[in-house]
């Protein structure tokens, strides 16, 4: 009898204990190639002080692409003379490629002198696909062999990390780099330790896992263990930007390195959304990719409670989003049929992978904007909705709530009926209300998370560290630097 209340307690070690053996032997391999590659860089480093960008996916053309490449103009813009290279997975693109996609995705035009990529073959490496299980700890190990291949083909002065990839700050700090780092959310959380702990389903605890003790204590243990070593290695970090309030608790709590961590909200384009003006429909709109964690299910269940409760058809709720894969689109068959079982199908529409120029169009003939994702990091969503004078419903968590959603500016919700109450007040606001509420939320956009505000606080909080070392090539007038290839 004893041997079964003890099994759950004795069992997850043992079958932790091969793949920690692994990981080990692993990480010493790496070590190993790390401290080799230290002797070899002391030769080859590039004479003046050199700034590289580790950002795998730069011609992805989203988000963090638009911190990467703000990132980038602010420097060569500060320091003319400079030369930034870019460690990039995009093999498939030429530099000129790379640039001309990065002005037509964000209208941000850079010299082609001053910006050099070194082309990484190993990026396949960092994605989930590659690790069915052990996810996090594959695409990490992962990172590291991507980096020590960027290191070997180019050892800078500093280490810029845009992407999030901590387990590479320890090979960039072994050979002397100072590193540097953007981070957009945590890889893991002590929200998600909660949740194993708790064994709550989710989209990243599934329901297999939740209800079994056994494997939800194996997967405790695990990201008990990642977390010990996610912290380790973002302490190498010498400074730390994070995109929100939420990711800058996470991470102080888990790097503990709040000395050297700033909170730096990531550049919005909403110049042409803060144009919007005139009649607006009764449409409710959501814009998010038809991913699980952004709860479109809880979208759709809220509509059809306030249609329920305010007895009014007049009203329809767009969703709009990308799909990546089937999965995408069978979730989004999967709320088709879940709308239609709620008796709302003709009230409800789906645009999938719709271009610009309609999402423009939507976003200016709407009057409210949906958002349900749990601790969502940042929410750039929900800023564009306030910028084109949309009334937001967000999330009462994460990014929107600490930092988006200002009082006075929109809504916060949790539940089904928190969210058709609010649809049914924003209906019933007058439209001196409405533009009060509209005037915070474009006041509040502008304020914080304008291009501008980003490159200022970027320079500032970098100048300590490495404002020096490329004054320095500023005052020798630059070095004549051949044209080189790396691949």
């Amino acid at each position: 009898m004893l041997k079964y209340i003890l099994l759950p307690f004795i069992l997850p070690p043992l079958l932790l204990l091969p793949l920690s053996l692994s990981l080990f032997l692993l990480l010493l391999i790496l070590l190993f190639l790390g401290f080799y590659l230290r002797l070899r860089c002391i030769s080859q480093r590039i004479n003046s002080p050199t700034i590289a960008f580790f950002h795998p996916y730069c011609n992805a053309g989203g988000g963090g692409e638009r911190v990467l490449w703000q990132c980038v103009l602010s420097v060569v813009e500060k320091f003319p003379r400079a030369t930034v290279y870019i460690y990039t997975g995009d093999v498939d693109a030429s530099p000129h490629q790379i640039l001309a996609n990065a002005e037509s995705c964000f209208g941000l035009k850079l010299p082609n002198e001053n910006v050099q990529f070194i082309y990484l073959k190993t990026r396949f490496l960092v994605e989930a696909k590659c690790y069915p299980v052990f996810t996090l700890l594959g695409q990490s190990v992962g990172s590291m062999i991507l980096g020590l291949e960027a290191l070997w083909k180019l050892q800078p002065a500093y280490f810029v990390d845009s992407m999030g990839y901590a387990f590479t700050y320890l090979l960039a700090d072994l050979i002397g780099c100072d590193v540097i780092s953007y981070v957009h959310y945590p890889t893991i959380s002590t929200d998600m330790l909660g949740k194993v702990a708790a064994r709550e389903e989710s989209y990243n605890n599934t329901s297999t896992v939740a209800r079994n003790p056994l494997l939800s204590t194996i997967k405790l243990i695990y990201y008990k263990i990642f977390a010990k070593l996610y912290s380790f290695m973002g302490a190498k970090s010498k400074l730390v930007f994070v995109n929100s309030s939420w990711t800058k608790g996470h991470i102080d709590e888990l790097w503990d390195v709040p000395d050297r961590t700033t909170l730096l909200f990531p550049p919005c384009n909403t110049e042409k959304f803060l144009q919007i003006s005139g009649f607006r429909s009764k449409r409710i709109v959501s814009v998010a990719q038809f991913r699980p964690e952004k709860d479109h299910k809880l979208q759709v269940e809220s509509f059809a409670k306030f249609v329920e409760k305010s007895g009014r058809r007049d009203v329809r709720l767009t969703l709009v989003g990308g799909v990546r894969n089937q999965a995408d689109k069978d979730r989004v068959t999967s709320l088709q049929e879940l709308s239609q079982t709620l008796g709302v199908e003709d009230l409800v529409e789906f645009k999938v992978s719709i271009p610009y120029p309609e999402l423009y169009q939507i976003l200016s003939d709407s009057l409210m904007g949906l958002h349900t994702m749990w601790n969502e990091h940042f929410g750039i969503g929900v800023v564009e909705f306030m910028a084109a004078g949309i009334v937001p419903i967000a999330h009462n968590s994460g990014g929107p709530k600490l930092d988006i959603v200002v009082p006075g500016a929109g809504f916060l919700a949790t539940t089904v009926e928190q969210y058709s109450d609010h649809m049914i007040r924003v209906l019933e606001m007058g439209e001196e209300e409405l533009e009060e509420m509209r005037r915070k939320g474009r006041e509040h956009v502008t304020g914080t998370f304008s291009d501008e505000t980003f490159r200022t606080v970027f320079l500032e909080k970098c100048e300590g560290v490495l404002d020096m070392d490329l004054r320095w090539i500023e005052e020798l007038g630059g070095e004549e630097e051949e044209e080189e290839e790396f691949d």
